[in-house]
């Protein structure tokens, strides 16, 4: 008894040392969302510099936390319930890599759009929309940590507000390529954008659910609710993005 006690409890302190990664990831790619919604809106090349560069910590943090995991499952081999905590460990680190790709692509755009005609009100609203998935990242992370199923549901419901979000979005930018075909251009580079964003949420979604399954032991059973979807890019992404 006094064994497994001992095998238990370095158990413990093993995961609450790559659950310790997860959360700092966590706040790496949350600045990066908002650095590059920032940048973007500003036009500040330095900054989206900045956020591509911070990109490979995000990525080297990922893979540490995906090495120590394997580590863990050898090492330690958990029970059933434990190992499902380990998997659940790498799967958000997956997401939250993405949502640090995704940010990166929106900080790769700024050069490219500072160039071009300012398509008005355009940055702030795509910084609105960041911010709801920020907020939603923030939130997913905290339910996490709090193991709390009913904030990650809230989560989950509130990614329909971004797809409305988007949604608009794509409709605002189609106004404004057909008063001016000087606007075409500017808005397939930032329609590109906006469907990165709401790809951010369904990742930040993907997190709350792996949540409510450590919580409940079940995935949700109902579809996640989705707004009508448009078009997905209508530009292909740069060298590297994706």
């Amino acid at each position: 008894m006094n064994r497994e006690k001992h095998i238990s409890s370095a158990f413990d302190r093993d995961l609450e040392t790559i659950q310790a990664q997860v959360v700092r990831m966590g706040g790496m790619v949350e600045a990066a969302i908002s650095d590059a919604a920032a940048a973007l809106e500003s036009r500040d090349e330095e900054l989206a510099e900045e956020v591509r560069r911070r990109d490979k910590g995000i990525d080297a943090l990922e893979a540490q936390i995906n090495e120590e995991s394997a580590r863990l499952i050898a090492l330690r081999a958990p029970t059933a319930t434990d190992l499902r905590m380990v998997l659940a460990v790498m799967k958000i680190a997956a997401s939250l890599e993405r949502v640090g790709d995704y940010a990166k692509n929106m900080a790769k755009r700024t050069h490219v759009l500072s160039q071009l005609p300012a398509i008005e009100g355009a940055g702030m609203a795509l910084r609105r929309m960041s911010s709801a998935v920020d907020k939603m990242l923030q939130d997913a992370l905290d339910s996490y940590i709090r193991r709390d199923a009913d904030l990650a549901e809230d989560v989950r419901q509130r990614d329909l507000e971004v797809d409305q979000m988007y949604n608009a979005l794509f409709r605002e930018f189609l106004t404004h390529m057909m008063e001016d075909p000087r606007n075409i251009t500017p808005c397939m580079h930032l329609h590109f954008i906006a469907k990165n964003v709401e790809r951010m949420g369904d990742h930040a979604t993907a997190i709350a659910e792996q949540v409510i399954y450590l919580v409940t032991g079940e995935l949700p059973d109902d579809a996640r609710p989705k707004s009508n979807s448009v078009p997905a890019d209508p530009v292909p992404a740069p060298e590297g993005e994706g």
